[in-house]
């Protein structure tokens, strides 16, 4: 029997739709899904596998998809992989996020789940370099292959072998409130830095606060960081400092926090950030009091309907004419353990989840862009102003959580958290980072 295990609700079991569908295309499940529903088909279910459950082999699936739309998708993903394979009962124990970020390296390394969700690039590499995560590539057959860019490879591959299947990639920019910009004479989103302050000044002129951010969970913070990077210094310098090779004492790293603090002596951002998590602070957004926020595309299905035909995206503005087109796309991917009990079985999930139709089901309720190139984008404004923003871009980069290491990841976020509240201790939190940097690359 399949159950769902959440989290994020003390580890309350809740019971899923049962494989009673025929497999994909399940679309419609992804857009209908209700743990009400769910409960109606429960005891039909049960009579339909019968003794079959007792004798069904084990999949065990950790996941951080506790967002609303996310664990629709997965459910319904679930659901249907489980019809295609009535011959294993899978546990699917949904994790909120933070807490999964904190908690999957003792999965790792301890009693394993079968199959985890994780990041692509160099978050997963930590993981592959010590021997935690399973090498796939005999998944990659020729077909998979053809079906992903070179980029979408190479973030899965070390040393030649692959050690997971990537789903779905998004864009990162700029969400804002045409109503409010309108509101406040800004006419056009900002493309330049100089526009950016100025809508910043018309915004608090009429009592409206033109940054929402929630630092509370340190990340967002780091999209501020890597964007002003990537638009002072370029994509070159941006991965030279997250791969540890530059000093955060550079100047050019100080010329990103001479930015960052023209948007904070402006008061640009909305007051008590620390205290929110982007969560909370998106209502700002939709209750008027805060005009935009730089955030990743997974924000849209939150939009209120009475909101969404007010919100719109732009482009991070430029600083530095002449600098390449530089984007943040981060892409999630699933793996299976090194200490995987069953490897046979998450094989097949894997399998499946790298497919177009399965891809394609699993982003259209995502609203995000699906790696497998037969996939069909959903049919949406913002999914079509992100598809064409990271197609004309010349390079992209993942997060700043993802493309440097962990352990200096968190110690440096922290310090980008306490800048945005104390710009003046700037000189301490970069020495702090500069350590971190020492201590884990080396001088």
């Amino acid at each position: 029997m399949l159950l769902h295990h959440d989290k994020s609700l003390g580890g309350k079991e809740i019971p899923s739709l049962l494989p009673m569908i025929d497999a994909p295309p399940w679309r419609a499940l992804t857009s209908s899904w209700t743990l009400r529903a769910a409960s109606a088909a429960l005891l039909a279910a049960t009579l339909l596998l019968g003794a079959q459950g007792a004798s069904a082999e084990p999949l065990v699936i950790n996941a951080n998809t506790s967002n609303p739309g996310p664990r629709a998708a997965w459910e319904a993903a679930i659901v249907a992989f489980q019809a295609e394979h009535p011959e294993i009962d899978v546990s699917f124990n949904v994790y909120d996020h933070e807490s999964y970020k904190k908690s999957i390296r003792n999965w790792l390394t301890s009693a394993s789940p079968d199959v985890v969700y994780w990041f692509v690039g160099n978050r997963m590499k930590q993981f592959v370099v010590p021997g935690l995560l399973e090498d796939v590539s005999d998944l990659f057959t020729p077909e998979v292959r053809q079906q992903m860019s070179a980029a979408a490879l190479e973030l899965v591959t070390v040393g030649g072998r692959q050690y997971g299947v990537p789903y779905t990639y998004y864009h990162i920019g700029v969400y804002y409130r045409r109503d409010l910009f309108e509101q406040a004479g800004v006419d056009e989103p900002p493309a330049s830095w100089g526009e950016l302050l100025e809508a910043c000044d018309r915004l608090k002129a009429q009592g409206i606060d033109p940054i929402a951010i929630g630092s509370k969970d340190l990340w967002p913070a780091a999209g501020w960081f890597d964007y002003l990077d990537l638009r002072l210094n370029g994509y070159d310098f941006h991965m030279d400092l997250m791969s540890g090779r530059v000093p955060y004492t550079d100047p050019r790293v100080r010329a990103v926090f001479a930015a960052w603090r023209e948007l904070l002596d402006r008061g640009c951002f909305v007051d008590h950030h620390v205290g929110m998590t982007w969560q909370e602070s998106q209502a700002l957004l939709y209750r008027g009091t805060a005009a935009m926020m730089l955030i990743g595309n997974f924000i849209t299905p939150n939009f209120p309907p009475e909101v969404r035909d007010r919100m719109e995206f732009f482009r991070f503005p430029e600083i530095t004419p002449g600098l390449g087109r530089y984007e943040e796309a981060p892409m999630n991917s699933v793996h299976i353990p090194a200490r995987a009990r069953n490897k046979l079985a998450a094989r097949k999930f894997l399998a499946f989840v790298a497919r177009p139709d399965v891809q394609e089901s699993i982003n259209y309720a995502l609203l995000q862009i699906p790696v497998a190139r037969e996939a069909k984008v959903a049919d949406d404004r913002f999914l079509a102003a992100g598809q064409q923003l990271l197609d004309r871009a010349d390079a992209l980069t993942q997060f700043f959580d993802r493309d440097t290491s962990e352990d200096l990841a968190t110690l440096a976020m922290k310090g980008f958290q306490e800048f945005m509240v104390e710009p003046d201790r700037l000189d301490d939190i970069l020495g702090r980072i500069e350590r971190a940097r020492q201590r884990v690359y080396g001088s």
